[in-house]
């Protein structure tokens, strides 16, 4: 009889340290997918992007514009069709309003499902807003100022 009294309660109290040890990892591992999830959202998400600006301003610092020029997807040998490296050069070059790309500040960035929107402000009304497309890290010109207007899917009745 004191064989089993001894043992007594023991099976449940496994069970409870074992359910316990289980919740108290799930609950560890729940809050670390909440913090990289987030981490990558606030600051991983556009990395590639912003670095891709980085190196476009850069470029125009050390006054490289071909090399600057070819991260818009065009080159001079092979220029774009409605962006031509002396329009590149009106914009960018030395004898262009944004010529100091240093004096230059970002005043905002937007994260849009397929790219990123940079705005640099060089005077009071003089901003210029940056596009950098996700897929291929090209960048243009921002059409607007905030990432792609939804356009509403009209219904035409037969």
């Amino acid at each position: 009889m004191a064989s089993y009294l001894e043992e007594y309660g023991e099976r449940e109290a496994r069970r409870e340290r074992l359910t316990r040890s289980i919740m108290r990892i799930t609950g560890a591992v729940l809050v670390l997918m909440i913090v990289f999830g987030l981490l990558y959202w606030f600051y991983l998400r556009d990395y590639r992007e912003k670095r891709q600006l980085e190196t476009f301003y850069e470029l125009l610092r050390k006054q490289d514009y071909a090399a600057a020029y070819q991260l818009w997807g065009c080159s001079v040998e092979r220029p774009c069709p409605q962006y031509s490296y002396e329009k590149f050069l009106e914009d960018w070059g030395p004898q262009s309003p944004h010529r100091d790309i240093a004096a230059a500040r970002v005043t905002d960035t937007r994260s849009c499902d397929d790219g990123l929107i940079q705005t640099l402000r060089f005077g009071p009304k003089d901003e210029v807003w940056l596009w950098v497309d996700r897929s291929t890290r090209t960048i243009g010109y921002a059409p607007w100022p905030v990432c792609r207007p939804r356009v509403p899917i009209s219904r035409t009745s037969p």
